[in-house]
């Protein structure tokens, strides 16, 4: 038989105390941050802009329905819906000061997010594979880049992220909240949520190793070796012309990449060799989050003469329905 302080602390180790709401703290004493939140709301609404742009394109010529454009539809749509799920909560958090947060919206805010900024990760490395079979295999490209075998990466990259991003914010569950209930970033962030908890997190650690490994150092490993293996491929070309035309393919995906993994690396390495103020590492988190989904559609607009041509193509043929109407 137990006593009664022994019945007392078996009941302590299996209580998880789950807090009402978290508290998210942003800036600290950071003049005119608003200014901050006001350029946010511009790269929100240019973002959906642009991405919805995009989408409507991709989807509405029938000539851009390839595989090459499947991905690059399906980047634009987890830009848009990872801005969708950050951006506003954001600007209401801060500039209507709504900064206390219920507990499961904590978890399902933290959960979209990452989500969504997974999948851009993997989908950059789709993009090189595209880029690696139409380079390094021209001849084979239409027999191995094919709409099944992109709907298949695709869909097994969804659900792969889908079910480490549930087992990360799923283990959160099972912490205890007993001190501190303020997050130290701009939104629920998995790092300054689970630092909190005052009760084992040894496994919540792995698996940040382990979501780590898989969703940013894997992709841009596996990106740099595409490239290596396409920088061989073009040294064998014999013609500059040719070169040049073959790298110029490349170059809207390389600048996808360093926008897209240069902060994140910046930041990481900062945080190792020196100590980095939570609100150097706030702006860098925040602009890492939003800048590629806001610029990506630009690239894809500006640089690459098929999109830009059908965008012409478009406008010209309402242009032309609108004629036709007001003749009628």
């Amino acid at each position: 038989m137990m006593g009664p302080e022994e019945k007392a602390a078996t009941i302590s180790n299996v209580t998880f105390v789950r807090p009402a709401k978290f508290y998210i703290s942003g800036f600290l004493n950071v003049p005119y941050v608003q200014y901050f939140y006001i350029f946010l709301c511009f790269v929100y609404i240019m973002t959906v802009v642009g991405n919805v742009l995009l989408l409507s394109v991709i989807f509405l010529v029938k000539t851009l329905h390839t595989p090459k454009y499947m991905i690059v539809f399906n980047l634009a749509l987890t830009d848009l819906c990872g801005s969708t799920a950050l951006i506003p909560k954001v600007l209401d958090t801060f500039l209507f000061d709504n900064r206390y947060i219920v507990y499961e919206a904590c978890l399902s805010y933290m959960f979209f997010v990452l989500v969504f900024g997974s999948v851009q990760s993997w989908t950059l490395v789709i993009m090189a594979y595209d880029r690696f079979i139409a380079i390094c295999f021209p001849l084979r490209y239409h027999s191995i880049v094919t709409k099944p075998a992109i709907a298949t990466m695709l869909l097994f990259v969804w659900v792969v992220l889908l079910s480490i991003i549930s087992c990360m914010v799923g283990l959160l569950d099972r912490l205890s909240f007993c001190g501190s209930l303020v997050i130290q970033s701009f939104y629920c962030d998995h790092g300054p949520t689970f630092r909190l908890a005052c009760n084992d997190t040894s496994l919540n650690k792995i698996m940040i190793y382990v979501a780590l490994t898989i969703i940013n150092c894997l992709p841009l490993i596996l990106i740099v070796l595409t490239y290596i293996c396409i920088a061989r491929a073009l040294s064998r070309i014999a013609s500059q012309k040719e070169r040049v035309k073959a790298l110029k393919t490349c170059t809207s995906h390389l600048i996808l990449v360093a926008i897209f993994f240069l902060p994140f690396l910046g930041t990481n390495i900062a945080a190792m060799t020196s100590s980095l103020h939570p609100n150097a590492r706030i702006i860098n988190s925040t602009l890492t989050h939003t800048i590629p989904a806001f610029v990506n559609p630009i690239i894809y607009s500006l640089k690459t003469e098929e999109v830009l041509d059908s965008f012409k193509k478009l406008c010209k043929n309402k242009r032309l329905g609108k004629i036709t109407l007001k003749k009628r």
